[in-house]
């Protein structure tokens, strides 16, 4: 079996099979985030974008390859996501540039697409940086360049290709030190891997779903969620009170001692509640269940391997909150922002709290968003029509927001400005330097001069062992980061508030603004802005309840 030409409806079916792919194992892509806080993403960013795209290319199926080449990028860029999702987003318009006037291509031409989306995604990052998803696509597409010299089958060009990323994958340790560290490749590279697996299936003939169900646990979680409805039930008729996921990386010993069969798994765990879902391969096993007492799951679950990625929710609460919610706060229409305004600022956060924030200070939009939820190039761009501005400046607040955002600023019609920065404190300070009579690039400039006048610190949790910088890091530690890095570990969330603040606050601290998050109490703030006043007398203190999940506490020293 060969294939040496390609047309548009075969690579519309690898670019779907690459899709399901990658979304089968988005959780395992997420679990190789490298800093051991809780907004680990990149699967799901490249995930929602590979899936934009693969639905574009679903409603435009066409024998010209080119054409189909084209819907692809239009869905990709729309749905882009995170720096991996905005990455993967110009890796195939490069590529489908190159080919976008073929009604056909051969080895050759799909090896130049290749390379083509390689310098279009390095073109787009300003810093690129070697070891990352990017050298992984570079080291790929080299490959098929050298192989389609002499190779007119496809298959074997993708074979080849495959090969080369695997290994490059595999050597992204050795160029990104911080990867070393850790013990992980690259996520986006692997995220990258899957998408080219799913192509080779295609062009053998296979099908992910022989190896992985192509339903991915989130769509079975769902369907197993709504087959009530909520507000038919009670909340005391709840059976079985807590919905636990998470998976188990088998380990061999383990396995050795405790022979592992998906059907015996499955029945032993039905003992312990209901809506059971179990998707196992070769490595791992996910599970989905909602049970009463969650830890005996997890004990028995370890009998196989450890555990990654768990989440357990109190279904009785969330029950008796979304039924309180939909009776007294019905969902609000949308404001819509009928006279045509100079300036628009657009600004993205997580927390209600800090969303109102932000619009007492100047904001005209706010994309609900940030760590685990990063908004697309699409929800960018709605929210640019929306403010209904001439003018338009965008504060990210999360520098895996950034390039999202660039991206739709070069799609707007209108005049849009992005003023990177990187945190909420960073956002709220350039806010305050806007200048709504002066022009565009002036603002722009004296926004982002402010986004230096500013210290952030943050405390969040842990999500496993590891060792960064030298910062022995242990799972569930609360950990104090300074300005994006982290400098200390404390198992005691207002102790490592403490710490973090001594180690930031400076003679010139005049103010400092505290955010508490929706885990923190009054009465934990009180006490801490208590010591605050009684160590730094000097230092005015304002403090505001952010409501943000994930950050206990997130604070701003000017």
């Amino acid at each position: 079996m060969s294939v040496k030409v390609l047309n548009g409806k075969r690579f519309a079916q690898m670019v779907i099979q690459g899709a399901n792919h990658l979304s089968n194992n988005a959780k395992t892509v997420d679990a190789l985030n490298v800093f051991p806080v809780p907004d680990g993403d990149t699967g799901t960013n490249m995930n929602l974008s590979i899936t934009s795209g693969a639905k574009e290319v679903k409603g435009n199926v066409s024998e010209h390859i080119g054409k189909v080449g084209s819907a692809l990028a239009k869905g990709l860029l729309m749905g882009a996501r995170g720096n991996s999702g905005v990455i993967l987003s110009q890796l195939f318009r490069g590529f489908s540039k190159h080919i976008e006037a073929k009604e056909t291509i051969t080895s050759k031409d799909f090896a130049q697409a290749l390379e083509a989306g390689v310098q279009t995604a390095y073109k787009a990052v300003m810093k690129p940086v070697e070891g990352t998803i990017l050298t992984v696509a570079k080291d790929a597409a080299k490959k098929a360049v050298a192989v389609a010299k002499n190779e007119e089958d496809i298959i074997v060009l993708m074979e080849e290709t495959l090969k080369e990323a695997n290994a490059s994958l595999k050597r992204t340790p050795d160029l990104l030190p911080v990867l070393k560290e850790v013990g992980v490749v690259d996520s986006g590279g692997q995220g990258l891997v899957y998408i080219y697996e799913g192509f080779l299936a295609e062009l053998k003939g296979q099908r992910i779903e022989d190896i992985v169900p192509t339903t991915t646990m989130n769509e079975l979680v769902n369907a197993e969620h709504h087959k009530s409805v909520h507000s038919a039930i009670n909340t005391e008729d709840i059976e079985f009170g807590y919905c636990t996921e998470f998976m188990v990386k088998f380990e061999e010993d383990k396995v050795k001692a405790n022979p592992f069969t998906e059907e015996n798994f499955r029945n032993d765990l039905s003992e312990y509640g209901d809506s059971l879902l179990v998707i196992a391969d070769e490595e791992i096993v996910k599970v989905h269940i909602h049970a009463e007492q969650p830890g005996d799951v997890l004990t028995y679950a370890q009998k196989y391997g450890s555990l990654i990625n768990m989440k357990i929710e109190n279904m009785r609460e969330q029950h008796s909150n979304l039924l309180f919610e939909e009776d007294a706060y019905p969902a609000p229409k949308p404001e819509v922002n009928k006279k045509r305004e100079k300036f628009g600022i657009i600004t993205v956060a997580m927390g209600e709290g800090i969303a109102e924030l932000f619009k007492s200070i100047g904001a005209k939009a706010v994309i609900e968003g940030g760590q685990t939820m990063n908004p697309s190039t699409e929800d960018i761009l709605k929210a640019i029509d929306e403010v209904n501005a001439d003018n338009v400046i965008i504060l990210p607040n999360n520098s895996n927001i950034i390039m999202a955002a660039k991206q739709a600023a070069e799609v707007a019609e209108q005049n849009v400005a992005v003023v990177e920065s990187k945190t909420v404190p960073q956002g709220m300070a350039a806010i305050l330097a806007f200048n709504p009579t002066g022009e565009l690039a002036d603002n722009e400039a004296t926004m982002k001069e402010a986004l230096g006048s500013v210290k952030t610190g943050q405390i969040t949790f842990a999500v496993r062992d590891t060792n960064i910088d030298g910062v022995e890091i242990q799972k569930d530690d609360f950990m104090g980061i300074a300005d994006g890095k982290i400098v200390l570990t404390n198992k005691d969330k207002k102790s490592a508030a403490k710490e973090l603040l001594t180690s930031m606050m400076d003679e010139d601290s005049e103010i400092l603004t505290v955010i508490y998050g929706e885990d923190v109490s009054e009465e934990d703030v009180e006490e801490l802005v208590s010591d605050l006043e009684e160590s730094y007398p000097d230092v005015e203190v304002e403090v505001h309840n952010g409501k943000q999940p994930l950050y206990s506490f997130i604070f701003s020293i000017e």
